[in-house]
């Protein structure tokens, strides 16, 4: 009698093209709210039903230390106590969605952490729960689920309007004579960008540049005080970085405490996962008929940020985003550009780019214990500092069992000496 032979189809519940014609909700997990509004917008424009999810706070958390270990990356417990979370609050039909996660095709929770998630959907009683992989590197694939090119185009535009709005709102609400004016903006923006993004009629490039100028000169119709405030960088696990919930709601923390975050966007990490996928064929020999098609891509969102950047430096005095060419020529000169573990050379690039840039006060974010994101963000602030003594960079650990105040007290320590430094400038500078 034949063995029967175990697949990992078998092992898995697959999203079909049943589920998706029966209109199943898949389900997104938080992190950057304002972009997953428009790419589940984008989603829509292509026959699925998505919605992101909202709900936060310290039962998401404990729910994730339920069904996850605690030894096991902070983002993992977080999405995961969120996915569940969910499936038991009573507003969705757990037998009619889907959960979508990301995987980029590297170590860590990248790749390795779905299988935790089925596991806890099993413990919780919603192993019958399909869990979707949104990865480029053919790691999973599902019958019901599949982003056509004309659905990428739009979802790269997702990230851009996204990254654009980050950008301006916070060089406007530090600053904003009338309190509330750039959130409200900002929430009439994502709507009307989420509703362009959503329709099914065509959607031209033109129109996006043109957009791109509306946004830009509507923030800069916003009354701002004309006050120096310390600008401090957000960099580290990706996660962590964007996520209010990870990270405690830093970049309101930020403001509150008189500062302006500055934050390198979503955009940045896609262009250092495409190039590294370049980098891999001239390493290891790695998919190398695929070369020209990583090569085609890297010019391809290199010249969408080119426009983005124009439409900021001609429309406005805001400080546009920076060049991803110059995150990776800055990176090179301190870090081997195969280094992928842990956001790898991005990490040091943007803290490096942000240096270059005059933000020399850096809030380095990382889940605790995570070992690779430590050895590119804390491992590389020494070398950083030896050829950038100005450079003032915090390391701040997130964790379920990590103290707000300890994390913020931290924070509140670089902020006060950045201001030491830069009063002593200002007074070097008068004499």
């Amino acid at each position: 009698m034949k063995k029967k032979k175990k697949t990992t189809e078998a092992e898995r519940v697959v999203f079909t093209k049943e589920m998706r014609e029966m209109g199943y909700t898949i389900l997104i997990p938080t992190m950057l709210p304002r972009h997953f509004e428009m790419i589940a917008k984008v989603a829509g424009a292509y026959g699925y039903r998505a919605e992101v999810l909202e709900n936060t706070g310290p039962a998401t958390i404990e729910k994730g230390l339920r069904y996850v270990h605690n030894d096991t990356c902070y983002p993992a417990q977080l999405i995961i106590g969120q996915f569940i979370s969910a499936l038991e609050s009573g507003k969705y039909d757990p037998r009619r969605v889907a959960l979508l996660f990301a995987q980029t095709g590297g170590g860590c929770r990248a790749s390795n952490y779905i299988s935790l998630l089925r596991k806890a959907l099993k413990k919780a009683g919603y192993d019958y729960v399909p869990v979707i992989s949104l990865n480029f590197a053919g790691l999973e694939k599902n019958p019901g689920f599949h982003i056509s090119l004309p659905m990428l185009r739009r979802l790269v535009y997702a990230v851009l309007y996204g990254d654009l709005l980050m950008l301006l709102e916070n060089q406007c609400r530090p600053y904003e004579v009338r309190a509330g004016e750039t959130r409200a903006l900002s929430d009439a923006l994502t709507d009307r960008l989420a509703g362009q993004l959503g329709r099914k009629s065509r959607l031209s490039y033109r129109e996006i540049r043109a957009t791109y100028a509306e946004i830009v000169s509507a923030y800069a119709k916003i009354e701002r005080r004309q006050e120096e405030r310390l600008r401090v960088g957000i960099v580290g696990e990706i996660f962590v970085k964007f996520s209010p919930l990870a990270n405690n709601s830093l970049e309101q923390f930020l403001i509150d405490e008189g500062a302006e975050p500055v934050v390198p966007g979503l955009l940045g990490f896609a262009q250092y996962c495409i190039y590294n996928a370049i980098v891999d064929t001239e390493l290891y020999g790695r998919g190398k008929r695929f070369r020209p098609i990583f090569r085609f891509a890297h010019k391809f969102v290199l010249k969408k940020q080119n426009h983005l950047i124009e439409a900021v430096t001609q429309n406005s005095d805001f400080t546009p985003p920076a060049y991803f060419e110059m995150t990776r020529r800055l990176a090179a000169e301190c870090i081997g550009l195969g280094v992928k573990m842990g956001e790898g050379w991005l990490l040091p690039g943007e803290m490096l780019d942000l240096i270059h840039s005059g933000v020399t006060n850096i809030v380095c974010t990382q889940p605790f214990g995570c070992l690779p994101n430590h050895i590119v963000g804390k491992g590389m602030m020494k070398p950083i500092r030896e050829k950038h003594p100005e450079a003032n960079i915090v390391a701040v650990d997130y964790d379920a069992g990590a103290t707000v105040i300890n994390q913020q007290n931290r924070i509140k320590l670089m902020l006060a000496n950045g201001r030491e430094i830069a009063a002593k400038k200002k007074e070097e500078a008068s004499v």
